[in-house]
């Protein structure tokens, strides 16, 4: 399908989705700004993104099955996958809401707990960006697969900046339904995959606000064909976006998480940040299965000299002083980064490195810890 006739299918779903009402003030869904995404690939599948106010409750799902639907009879259109992203209200004041400013000021309080098929869900976390955290998630995801041969899954929490699609070789996925309207995770090195980069349009920023961010992590872990009950995942491995925000508060709320795994790198400024992730895990209640030291130290190709580039021993220090399990530690590394590029993660690329034997250490550490 060329660009062209994308750019005719999209005009065409846009004047289809005039004809559904949003409310009786703004008219149409479209001409109110109801819609804030419409996408088609190459092979006639429709990505459609409904911004919808918190407010609206109940009616959420009957208008995006309504969207489906209409964008369903579209010629050229072959599947419609219709994602509902919440709003908050300009003028919700959380201070003076109901409940006594206890109010519910992204919508989520009418979304039921989400039971994953899994028996473990293991988030990795950090407390800043830059560290090694998505990197770790999709090693640790297939060393789980592949050497200790566990059914696996990997969710890509990072709203913003998704990099599964890139680490795990496979950015020109898109996500079919299946009969029972589930999304289809990719299958990557014996593990499903899903990320919001399978779905948005990967050269565009997503400029969204807190409720969206939250809509679009608790679809994917309700919406998507993990497993089924009969056969659950053996472990669910989350990416987690840095810092203590958003998704973070949803995940404590509506998932039973097994427990965190925290990375950082030795640097002072890398711990403070870790401390503040440990302490959010503390107060959602959450276990802190252990802390992982990142980029601990260079060994030059050359002469097998090893060099502590940035400090040495501060993270395992830093589990001492918090009372939580020292997982390991991983070297830093330009095979790594050269093969997380490639879409090929160093477990798989170099099973022999000392990169992989540390992170294989640090899943078997998991495993003895959860089963």
């Amino acid at each position: 399908m060329g660009k062209n006739e994308k750019c005719l299918l999209q005009e065409e779903i846009l004047n289809v989705l005039r004809k559904i009402k949003g409310d009786i003030k703004h008219g149409n869904i479209v001409d109110s700004g109801m819609i804030s995404s419409v996408q088609v690939d190459n092979k006639g599948q429709a990505i459609i993104l409904i911004e919808v106010d918190p407010k609206e409750g109940s009616k959420m799902e009957e208008l995006r099955q309504k969207v489906e639907r209409a964008v369903t009879d579209v010629k050229g259109i072959k599947k419609v996958i219709a994602v509902l992203t919440a709003e908050k209200p300009q003028n919700y004041n959380t201070k003076h809401g109901k409940n006594g400013g206890k109010g519910d000021p992204h919508g989520m309080n009418k979304n039921p707990p989400v039971d994953v098929l899994a028996k473990y869900i293991i988030v990795v976390a950090s407390g800043k960006g830059g560290v090694g955290k998505s990197t770790l998630s999709a090693n640790l995801a297939v060393s789980l697969a592949n050497k200790y041969g566990k059914k696996v899954g990997l969710l890509d929490a990072d709203i913003y900046g998704p990099s599964q699609p890139l680490m795990m070789g496979d950015e020109a996925y898109k996500p079919q339904l299946n009969d029972d309207k589930k999304l289809m995770p990719a299958n990557r090195y014996g593990i499903k995959i899903m990320s919001i980069g399978f779905i948005a349009d990967s050269k565009k920023a997503l400029v969204w606000r807190g409720p969206m961010v939250q809509s679009a992590f608790y679809q994917m872990l309700r919406d998507v064909d993990w497993a089924r009950e009969d056969d659950p995942l053996d472990y669910l491995v989350i990416d987690l976006p840095p810092g203590t925000g958003d998704v973070q508060l949803t995940l404590a709320q509506k998932v039973k998480v097994s427990g965190a795994v925290i990375i950082s790198t030795p640097q002072d400024i890398a711990l403070i940040d870790a401390r503040r992730a440990v302490e959010m895990f503390e107060k959602t209640r959450v276990p802190v299965l252990g802390l992982v030291e990142n980029m601990s130290s260079y060994i030059c190709s050359n002469c097998a000299h090893e060099e502590h580039i940035f400090g040495h021993g501060g993270v395992e220090d830093e589990a001492k002083s918090l009372g939580i399990k020292f997982l390991g530690s991983i070297p830093l590394s330009k095979d790594v980064c050269m093969q997380s590029d490639k879409g090929i993660p160093i477990v798989i690329s170099g099973k022999n490195s000392v990169a992989a034997y540390k992170i294989n250490d640090i899943s078997s550490k998991i495993i003895a810890v959860l089963g």
